[in-house]
């Protein structure tokens, strides 16, 4: 349990802070973080903020979709978007492609890092995942149907509120995926331990 808990707490801080770097890479961000952005310009609230409040909401959501929270939901609410606004207060704006490249594919990094952290620890999806699987289980459309239509929508309804979209974007679509299929299962808490090795097996 102390391991779990401190993954989770960890993976939640590297999440935030790896969706900050894509920020102040300039070159786009994900759909979530592009209406984060889009609502930080038009209300004056600082986009990790705005990252929590939106994960609250989305977590009302769940109700008629009759999705029950764990530890590890509330937890997300709180603290990625914490975290972000830390990490976007200490990392000033990369000045120059190059820099800007750098920094967005260490978000991205870290992103797909602190996923395997946080979905390893087991403590329950994050409020945007169990939206798109309540859809599924409730309304019986496909996982990535699910995820296409919510995904969709925020990054418009973002940009046309000056999100930033851009070639980061297009690589985060990219290249998450398989970078978590890589990190989940080095960092899942519940993965089959490996038998021992018997006498007639080893290597003198």
């Amino acid at each position: 349990m102390p391991r779990r808990v401190t993954q989770l707490l960890v993976g939640l801080f590297l999440y935030g802070a790896g969706c900050a770097l894509t920020i102040e890479a300039g070159l786009g961000v994900d759909p979530w973080t592009v209406f984060a952005q889009g609502l930080s310009l038009h209300t004056g609230i600082g986009i990790g903020w705005i990252t929590n409040i939106l994960g609250f909401f989305v977590l009302l959501l769940w109700i008629p979709l009759r999705q029950k929270p764990g530890v590890g939901t509330i937890a997300n609410i709180l603290l990625v978007g914490t975290s972000m606004q830390a990490t976007l207060w200490l990392v000033p704006p990369a000045a120059g492609l190059l820099p800007q490249i750098a920094l967005l594919l260490g978000g991205i990094l870290l992103v797909a890092l602190a996923s395997g952290l946080y979905i390893g620890a087991r403590f329950g999806p994050g409020p945007r995942d169990g939206l798109m699987t309540g859809m599924n289980s409730r309304l019986g459309w496909p996982i990535w149907l699910c995820r296409a239509l919510v995904e969709l929508t925020v990054l418009l309804v973002g940009w046309l509120l000056g999100g930033t979209v851009g070639i980061g974007t297009v690589l985060f679509a990219l290249l998450i995926g398989p970078l978590v299929h890589v990190a989940l299962p080095l960092l899942d808490t519940q993965r089959p331990a490996r038998a021992p090795a018997r006498a007639d097996q080893t290597v003198s």
